[in-house]
């Protein structure tokens, strides 16, 4: 299960402490529970107002030896309005060799046009979803059921812009998905917590997840899952969990989304409930 997080921010913000400096930054989560490495891949993308949408990922862990001055030069070089960091810690609900796990068509963000993606969580039907993706389904280049829910999310909104909306299609089908299954397993996921932008000027978030799966990395009194989000007036960040201990740390309930946006006074946000939730999606929180 993976760890990530995502800022907007003014042309010339950076993320570089939170990604490499700060008590938890990512790079430290990345090796600092050694029952959990985040040991299967790291990525950093980021909007530069020069060079358009920019993408660097590795295929070990960000703490590794092979991988590690590579992200911290990506964690310099990232500068920008939208800043997305991820870590992964692979899923493998289809079963496949650990080998093919491992590679960077499965390294997040995922990236495609102006869209960035992060993923935290498993779908745990992603070959049954993989059905409904239409002309999208051959654009899946990896193994990784983060990817499937990636590209189900935008066949949403390719026929709608409404991305709470398309959010929640996404959970039903789900649903969907493990019924027709037989209803396998406990839910259809684990955990459905995104991290998305569409441009240089907003960034979601959507926290959504089943069952209990433990503490955050660097907190044991944090449920895994439970989002965390720090608003300033020039800036925002929306993490798996807080970089560091400074106050101002805000928690994304169950079943909900925030949403920020840039304006000409600062970053401006708003969060609320994702609607259209069934019962079963709210039942168990995280």
């Amino acid at each position: 299960m993976c760890r990530w997080i995502g800022q907007l921010g003014d042309d010339r913000a950076t993320l570089v402490d939170d990604l490499v400096h700060a008590p938890t930054s990512l790079l430290r989560l990345s090796n600092l529970r050694p029952t959990a490495l985040q040991s299967d891949g790291w990525g950093i993308a980021w909007w530069d107002r020069r060079l358009g949408l920019q993408r660097v990922v590795g295929t070990g862990g960000a703490y590794e030896p092979a991988e590690s001055p590579k992200f911290r030069a990506t964690a310099e070089k990232a500068q920008g309005p939208v800043i997305v960091g991820h870590l992964r810690r692979a899923s493998n609900p289809m079963g496949r060799p650990a080998a093919e796990l491992i590679g960077e068509p499965n390294s997040q963000p995922f990236v495609e046009g102006s869209y960035i993606f992060a993923h935290n969580g498993m779908i745990l039907h992603p070959e049954t979803t993989r059905r409904r993706l239409g002309r999208f389904r051959d654009r899946v280049r990896g193994v990784n059921d983060s990817e499937v829910l990636f590209w189900l999310l935008r066949a949403h909104l390719d026929s709608d812009d409404d991305i709470v909306s398309a959010f929640g299609r996404t959970v039903a089908d789900l649903w969907d998905d493990w019924r027709s299954e037989g209803s396998p397993t406990a839910g259809p996921y684990s955990g459905l917590n995104v991290l998305w932008t569409r441009g240089t000027d907003e960034l979601w978030a959507f926290g959504l997840a089943r069952g209990e799966h433990g503490s955050a990395l660097a907190d044991p009194d944090r449920p895994y899952y439970r989002l965390a989000f720090r608003a300033e007036p020039e800036r925002i960040r929306v993490a798996s969990e807080p970089t560091d201990g400074q106050p101002g740390w805000a928690s994304l309930d169950h079943g909900h989304y925030l949403h920020a946006r840039r304006s000409a006074s600062g970053v401006r946000w708003e969060t609320g409930r994702i609607p259209g939730l069934a019962p079963e999606a709210l039942a168990s929180t995280a």
